[in-house]
């Protein structure tokens, strides 16, 4: 099983092998690889981007330090997944002292997903990267509507541009983005199962009201 990462050909095994020689380089790719999906993770469940960050960081650091304790160097990605998940249930225990977290968390640790979870994470940052593809104009309109949640008369008259304006921009963001990430095609592209893509997709790309 290789990871999702750029480091050539390397597989887990490799890579794990490496961390025990101290290969600075191959550590830092890993970590710039694996950084956002593995922050997603985190900020799933402790609902704090900084303390997210704090415990990526500490992840990579236990694994920096003690790189033995990768048991199954043939499961790169599943080690990181855990320990962050890990990492995450305990801040939540020491933050708000709710030991069911633990149990119902630690019940969903399965390969099936952890696999969910990555899938999710990747189809985020597919959609994130379509969206600053966009035209500039187009971009700037669907991010104050989508993310900003600014109605249309708003961002009409923060952009000093008219309300119709507005509306086309979206209504071309929506196709665009529609046409780049739903339609399966032969090539051999990622396969997102619908339910999936309509769950992630469903508060960025859905048709909403104008006021």
């Amino acid at each position: 099983m290789t990871s999702d990462n750029e480091n050539g050909a390397l597989s887990d095994e490799q890579i794990a092998e490496r961390l025990l020689e101290r290969d600075h380089s191959v550590f830092t790719s890993l970590y710039r690889n694996y950084f956002q999906n593995l922050l997603m993770l985190a900020h799933k469940y402790v609902k704090d981007q900084l303390q997210a960050e704090e415990i990526i960081q500490d992840v990579f650091l236990r694994l920096w330090e003690s790189p033995i304790a990768l048991e199954n160097p043939a499961a790169m990605r599943s080690y990181l997944y855990r320990a962050v998940i890990n990492q995450s249930i305990n801040h939540i225990n020491k933050q708000k002292n709710i030991s069911k977290h633990h149990s119902i968390i630690a019940e969903q640790l399965t390969e099936e997903y952890i696999d969910t979870l990555h899938e999710e994470n990747e189809l985020k940052l597919l959609i994130h990267r379509e969206i600053e593809l966009l035209p500039e104009q187009c971009k700037k309109v669907f991010k104050m509507s989508r993310f900003d949640h600014m109605k249309y008369r708003e961002i009409a008259q923060e952009l000093n541009i008219a309300e119709k304006t507005v509306e086309n921009h979206i209504k071309n963001a929506l196709k665009t983005l529609r046409e780049r990430l739903f339609i399966d095609t032969e090539n051999g592209n990622k396969h997102y199962s619908v339910r999936l893509k309509m769950s992630i997709a469903f508060l960025l790309l859905c048709e909403k009201t104008r006021n």
